[in-house]
């Protein structure tokens, strides 16, 4: 990151800070946490290092989660789930350091902009899905993953139309999401696009989500349905426009 050295200080005192509000968030909700980082991160180092920085900060959101809810994860789905969704997401990250960094931009914003409208008609069809139908949501979620930074709020629907609720389907999401980041995280190191300043400041950056993820639990079960969906919303509203806001 090319700024004098107040400036640098001054951005990851803001980019950790956020960072333990939206790992508490996320623990909470299921996602958010890289939706809410991302516009700092796109603003502070740039939109093709953000990404990965993203990549590795979910990791370390996605094991919190994991270790949170490990009693109540349905491992059959995360099998089922990465057996496309790996492959897939390797795919879609070969994509991406392909793209320029206005395009970058312009897709992240405009993907957390048609969220909200997309996981609303979901839930208005009120779905069902069998065991062998992830597989083919895993395949899809898995490219976009690759190319953007989190899918998180897309992934949602299907796995609540399996059946999944609660402590489930936060520990069961994370564990199949854990799985695609990790493969994400390997492609970009064997593309270029993570050296060690990057890793450097995922690692910095995750310990404070990390942080923010072990106070989560206790606010998950006393959660409402209503408070749920306007913090999702909003989340991938203001995200979404501020990205954009930068692209324009």
């Amino acid at each position: 990151m090319d700024l004098p050295t107040d400036s640098v200080l001054f951005a990851y005192a803001v980019v950790c800070c956020v960072g333990l509000f939206a790992g508490i968030l996320g623990g909470v909700i299921g996602f958010g946490t890289t939706i809410i980082l991302m516009p700092l991160l796109v603003h502070y180092f740039g939109p093709l290092h953000a990404v990965p920085i993203v990549a590795l900060v979910a990791i370390m959101a996605n094991i919190s989660r994991v270790i949170l809810w490990y009693h109540s994860i349905e491992w059959r789905v995360c099998a089922v789930y990465n057996l496309t969704a790996v492959p897939c997401v390797i795919l879609g990250a070969n994509t991406l350091v392909m793209l320029s960094t206005r395009w970058i931009d312009l897709i992240l914003g405009s993907f957390l902009l048609l969220m909200i409208p997309i996981r609303r008609k979901l839930r208005e069809l009120n779905f069902n899905l069998k065991l062998r139908e992830m597989a083919l949501v895993g395949a899809v979620i898995g490219y976009l993953t690759g190319v953007v930074a989190s899918t998180g709020a897309i992934n949602t629907p299907f796995f609540l139309g399996y059946g999944l609720v609660k402590g489930a389907f936060i520990g069961t999401e994370a564990a199949s999401s854990l799985f695609m980041f990790i493969a994400k995280g390997i492609t970009f190191h064997q593309l270029g696009v993570i050296d060690v300043e990057v890793i450097e400041q995922g690692l910095i950056i995750g310990s404070f989500v990390l942080i923010g993820s072990g106070f989560s639990k206790r606010l998950v079960l006393n959660l409402s349905e209503t408070v749920f969906l306007y913090l999702m919303e909003g989340v991938m509203l203001v995200s979404g426009l501020s990205i954009l806001a930068m692209a324009m």
